[in-house]
């Protein structure tokens, strides 16, 4: 039975944790507050509910107080972990305006991984009510219900991460696949760079034409590709990276539709102008120009890896093993950069190595493309992804 969303939106406005998970989560009473000792004063969390070993604790601000900061949350989880093992905590202000939920993972032989999720009551609660259907528990199985399947919904709803690396391991062998097909830069670093850059954009394409943004088509791109083939035929002189992608992402996203050339609505349909540099021409782009040709097949095969996931614009629990959300996008972008300054810094020392004795060592960001100089940061984790990517990397 679905959450009652209307219902649970109310109820985490008031802040009525015991109402929220007795009556709409299905979870058990539970009513012995926890005190423990913090900096040698005692603190009394409040106990909200209980699900088969796994407690639901309330650790509210006294009044005039703050919430306190995440190194404090840390220690105060460390000590509720040693008579609850398996909880959940909801840190809330004195004015009841702010809550932090706080969920840790815990695997034998590796440190525990803090989740939280900061919800604020202005704030519609979507992405939280997304994960909190995650804990949500029905009648159906109570017969059957153990603490090992409470935690691994609680898992599942707040542990983003896992599904997260799952796809990037995956992505790393399409990876290689597209770089084979890319033809026309001579560089290998640049080669290997751009096809990050492509691969980047498509799928920052595939969150957004989920929700319906591209000319109100979900699934965009494949049938862009699709109609691009019938109408110029397969790899038939214009491909549809030539084509199509590029003056997609460069008038297309890269332009205001004022602005955009008179043609270029009936190639591409209605989309949105977006702020950044993300679909700019990229270096690359510039340096090599025409001679960068990526044929149909390259497109067919990425997207139908794409196809076997869910893509979510949005931070909400990922309860199927292939549903993704925005957080890919930093993680894949996070790695990329660890593993090309990885192959700069093994390629400078062997430079330097085979370099006479009487010549100048380069600096250490010799060698590097500009490109790589100049990156952005990525989003922090959990954070929405909108129309405006100026912060995404290039």
């Amino acid at each position: 039975m679905p959450l009652n969303v209307h219902r649970v939106r109310q109820l985490l406005k008031k802040f009525d944790f015991p109402s929220l998970f007795r009556e709409e989560l299905g979870w058990d009473l539970h009513n012995a507050p926890l005190e423990i000792q913090l900096d040698g004063q005692t603190k009394k969390l409040q106990a909200v509910a209980h699900k088969r070993g796994m407690v639901a604790l309330q650790c509210p601000t006294s009044a005039g107080g703050r919430l306190p900061e995440y190194s404090v949350r840390r220690k105060i989880e460390q000590q509720v972990a040693k008579a609850a093992h398996e909880h959940l905590i909801i840190f809330t202000d004195a004015a009841q305006t702010t809550q932090i939920w706080q969920w840790v993972k815990r695997e034998p032989g590796k440190p525990a991984a803090c989740r939280e999720h900061a919800f604020h009551k202005s704030q519609t609660g979507d992405a939280l009510i997304q994960k909190l259907e995650a804990i949500a528990f029905t009648l159906a199985e109570e017969e059957t219900l153990v603490l090992g399947d409470v935690t691994r919904r609680a898992r599942a709803g707040f542990d983003v991460e896992r599904v997260t690396k799952r796809f990037y391991e995956q992505f790393q062998k399409e990876h290689a696949a597209f770089l084979k097909f890319i033809a026309g830069i001579t560089e290998s670093a640049d080669h290997e760079w751009y096809a990050s850059v492509m691969l980047n954009r498509l799928m920052f394409v595939y969150f957004i034409q989920r929700k319906g943004f591209l000319d109100g088509d979900r699934d965009y791109l494949r049938n862009r590709l699709n109609r691009c083939q019938e109408e110029k035929g397969r790899d038939n002189f214009h491909s549809f990276y030539c084509y199509f992608l590029l003056r997609l992402f460069h008038e297309g996203f890269g332009k205001r539709p004022k602005e955009r050339a008179a043609d270029l609505e009936k190639l591409i349909g209605r989309i949105p102008y977006l702020n950044g540099g993300m679909f700019e021409q990229h270096e690359i782009e510039k340096r090599y120009g025409d001679e960068i040709q990526i044929p149909d097949k390259a497109f067919e095969r990425i997207f139908d890896y794409f196809d076997q996931y869910q893509w979510h614009l949005d931070e909400r629990p990922l309860r199927a093993a292939n549903e993704i959300n925005p957080d890919v996008l930093g993680y894949i972008f996070e790695k990329s950069i660890s593993t090309i300054r990885s192959k700069r810094a093994r390629k400078f020392l062997c430079q330097k190595k085979s370099m006479p004795e009487s010549r100048t060592c380069p600096s250490a960001t010799a060698g590097t493309s500009p490109h790589l100089a100049n990156l952005r940061c990525r989003p922090k984790s959990g954070a929405r992804l909108s129309p405006d990517v100026s912060a995404m990397p290039t």
